[in-house]
């Protein structure tokens, strides 16, 4: 009849591919600021005075960012998607500005960069975590793991990206070995700077976007998962830390992805003293991530059409991060190994760790929700990628002490995928979410 509501559940909107693409673009921005200074880590020495503790402390400050995470679960969980967002955005857009003011002074430029990024990481703990959140309140149960792969990994591809702006724009020392020192450095500075403006220009412009349209939320769920009551926020969070099932996954989630995570974000500093240059180090970097992304995305595809596959997906996912870890850190200790060591080894393994990590992520957050359901998604994901950034935080800061040598940092890499790879074998899966929507449809 006439004046009838639309049913409680099961419309979908054409609106949430834009929002999707806004909280997708936030992510990417976020990352690239992110990852700046990792690609051009010498020529950020030469301009700027970096040490190589200043390197592993700008990127350190991703991690610290994570700090107030449990604030930022709360007010996704409380005020939606939108006040979470333009705060978000907000602290990015402060942040960006901070890098690019024009202090004469290098003790105090370092000072506001470091700032800058300090209030970039606090953005971190809204994109890494949203993703499944956004995906549920906007997305039909068949598109649900697409829409948490395309928000989720958008991020890695912002950091992917600074991987080939960086070094494309700004030229490493020796490439402008025919100036003179002084011009060289100003050289270098100045496309530094033009890098900064950019990416301020860049968050500037999505804040403006999502302050202009960025809804909470859809007028109808679109799905009975969507419209279902959810636990508050301090029963979600003793659900969680009694579910041994979670934790199991959470750890399994957490130190690959979290020792990976430093890694990849001081490549150029690893690559460096088996005389990779910073160009190849940011390709290396790049394709990794560019086809974890790409991997990522085809296989939340698969896992949306044939559902129930998720731990399925990620024994395969994890059994090769496994073997293309080993073979990288084996290749890198000629001495002992004598396995080739050739750009094309170290391309090719690392660009398929990256893959299979990478890709690895958006099926964690679906089976993260599946297995606590009815927590709300940002709880559960958040807590996860927290427990990441730990494992991130710790690793990097022995990083700043024990940074002359990096053997030991390689076979972190080998040693967390295994243990992750073991965690997931023993691990009964379970799709609380799924059978709510299908059994409840029908």
């Amino acid at each position: 009849p006439a004046g009838r509501p639309p049913p409680l559940s099961g419309r979908v909107y054409g609106r949430r591919w834009l929002v999707l693409l806004l909280f997708s673009l936030l992510g990417f921005a976020q990352g690239l600021v992110w990852n700046t200074w990792g690609p051009i880590q010498n020529s950020a020495r030469l301009a700027f005075g970096f040490s190589g503790w200043d390197i592993a402390l700008l990127v350190f400050w991703g991690p610290i960012g994570f700090a107030p995470c449990f604030f930022f679960m709360w007010l996704m969980d409380k005020k939606g998607l939108r006040v979470t967002v333009l705060l978000t955005s907000s602290l990015m857009v402060l942040g960006a500005g901070l890098r690019c003011v024009p202090v004469s002074d290098l003790e105090i430029r370092k000072k506001l960069i470091h700032g800058g990024q300090l209030l970039n990481g606090l953005a971190g703990p809204t994109v890494m975590n949203a993703a499944p959140f956004l995906s549920t309140t906007w997305f039909s149960p068949d598109e649900r793991a697409t829409a948490t792969a395309i928000a989720s990994l958008l991020n890695y591809l912002g950091s992917a990206a600074a991987f080939l702006v960086g070094p494309l724009v700004v030229p490493p020392p020796n490439g402008t070995a025919q100036l003179t020192a002084l011009s060289s450095t100003q050289h270098i500075k100045d496309r530094i700077e033009a890098v900064l403006y950019a990416e301020f220009g860049m968050v500037s412009l999505i804040f403006s976007a999502a302050l202009a349209y960025f809804p909470s939320r859809p007028p109808f769920p679109p799905s009975v998962a969507a419209a279902s009551q959810r636990l508050s926020y301090r029963r979600s969070f003793c659900r969680l830390l009694s579910n041994f099932r979670f934790l199991m996954i959470a750890l399994a989630y957490a130190i690959p992805l979290g020792v990976f995570s430093g890694w990849s974000g001081v490549l150029d500093l690893i690559l460096t003293p088996i005389h990779v240059s910073q160009v190849d180090a940011g390709w290396i970097g790049f394709w990794s991530i560019v086809g974890g992304c790409v991997v990522g995305i085809a296989m939340a595809r698969f896992a949306d059409f044939i559902r129930g596959m998720l731990k399925f997906i990620l024994l395969l996912l994890l059994s090769g991060a496994t073997l293309a870890s080993t073979w990288f850190t084996l290749t890198c200790l000629t001495t002992v190994t004598h396995l080739p060591l050739t750009t094309a080894t170290l391309y090719t393994s690392c660009i398929l760790l990256g893959i299979f990590l990478n890709s690895s992520v958006p099926i964690f957050f679906e089976l993260f929700v599946e297995t606590v359901y009815p927590v709300p998604e940002g709880i559960s994901c958040g807590v996860v990628t927290f427990l990441s950034n730990v494992f991130m935080g710790v690793l990097l800061f022995f990083l700043t002490f024990y940074h002359t040598e990096f053997s030991w940092f390689n076979w972190c890499l080998p040693g967390s995928c295994l243990l992750s790879l073991l965690l997931i074998l023993c691990f009964r899966e379970s799709y609380d979410r799924l059978y709510l929507d299908v059994v409840v449809s029908v």
